[in-house]
């Protein structure tokens, strides 16, 4: 029996043209760490129909954002004897043991966008570096001074850090000649957004609501974070987020967000899965397309990666999100006066 994959992976986001053939009859898993976010029910849904048009299994396990159960569920995957095992990581330490674990197995690893730091492993993620430049970016052209909130990302995800590097590569300047003051920053347990209102609640009491902008992580930590705001009558003021939820997109088009970084976790899913069916069939890590090398972790641990850029969705391009289908105009423009965003 025979399979056709399409190589996904040029700069990241289409399918190219090239066929490859694999003899099918493979088992990809996928160990996911939460299914909090809306996303990542977009990103199962193409990895599993890309696994399954090749022909291949698609088995998962969801760690309920608990790294213990996390462990217990790569125990269960390596007894099912899969060939591929990506990893959405809940902490990037605590997983290691597991990732050397599929590793004596004889099992290949995907880092799938949050990194663990193995060099037998695949990365594969959006630029989340560039995705932090981007907030910070569009966040400066509306607020190029004042009092700047950070509400980071869980404290044991990289990614986290990944992001707030990029936004201080972009602040620095501003920063060091004093036109931007940092007034609060704090990681935010497990991403979740009432632990980000709560984080917000205590920066807007402890500056006495002197707060001109909010550099948030995603777009679940920025509805908790414009709840709080929004309950001191300050909804408005520019707020980051990524992840391009539905209901973070119509906040940008009603202005109370100021951008959305859109990965499109379809783009990724496809991406990772092409390159999980071509590990399953010998395809060394270093060959496949569009692989480069990345060692910006903590550790700077060198490992294969495959890195895709991200869209910022703001005000003034809505409508792209519209277009590409990922949002109904109904749902994007949802109270919004015409004209306000474009697209709606």
């Amino acid at each position: 029996m025979k399979k056709t994959i399409f190589a996904l992976m040029t700069a990241g986001l289409m399918l190219s043209a090239t066929t490859t053939t694999f003899a099918a009859g493979k088992t990809i898993a996928v160990s996911w760490k939460t299914f909090q976010e809306e996303r990542w029910k977009t990103d199962e849904a193409a990895i599993k129909a890309a696994v399954e048009k090749a022909g291949d299994k698609y088995i998962s396990t969801d760690a309920q954002g608990s790294a213990q159960k996390q462990a217990a569920d790569i125990e269960g995957l390596i007894s099912q004897k899969p060939d591929v095992v990506m990893v959405v990581a809940f902490d990037s330490d605590a997983i290691l043991p597991s990732i050397k674990k599929l590793s004596d197995a004889g099992i290949k690893s995907i880092a799938y966008d949050v990194q663990f730091e193995d060099p037998n492993a695949l990365y594969v993620t959006f630029d989340n570096v560039g995705v932090g430049r981007i907030m910070a970016k569009e966040v400066l052209k509306v607020k190029p001074e004042g009092n700047y909130a950070f509400i980071k990302g869980d404290k044991g995800d990289p990614n986290a850090t990944f992001l707030f590097q990029g936004q201080m590569e972009v602040l620095k300047a501003a920063l060091d000649a004093g036109k931007i003051k940092n007034v609060c920053e704090t990681f935010t347990d497990g991403w979740k957004p009432d632990n980000a209102q709560k984080n917000m609640e205590q920066c807007l009491t402890s500056t006495g609501n002197k707060v001109d902008a909010v550099l948030s992580e995603n777009d679940g930590m920025a509805s908790g974070v414009v709840a709080a705001l929004t309950a001191q009558g300050m909804a408005g003021i520019p707020v980051s987020g990524q992840d391009g939820d539905l209901a973070a997109i119509n906040r940008v088009a009603l202005g109370t967000q100021t951008v959305s970084v859109w990965k499109n976790s379809t783009d990724l899913g496809n991406t990772a899965a092409a390159a999980a069916i071509a590990l399953a069939d010998g395809t060394a890590m270093d060959k496949l397309a569009g692989v480069a090398k990345f060692n910006g972790g903590k550790n700077k641990v060198e490992m294969n990666s495959i890195l895709l850029a991200p869209t910022p969705i703001t005000k003034d391009n809505v409508d792209v999100a519209i277009t590409a289908g990922h949002i109904t105009k109904d749902a994007a423009c949802a109270g919004v006066k015409a004209g306000a965003a474009k697209g709606c």
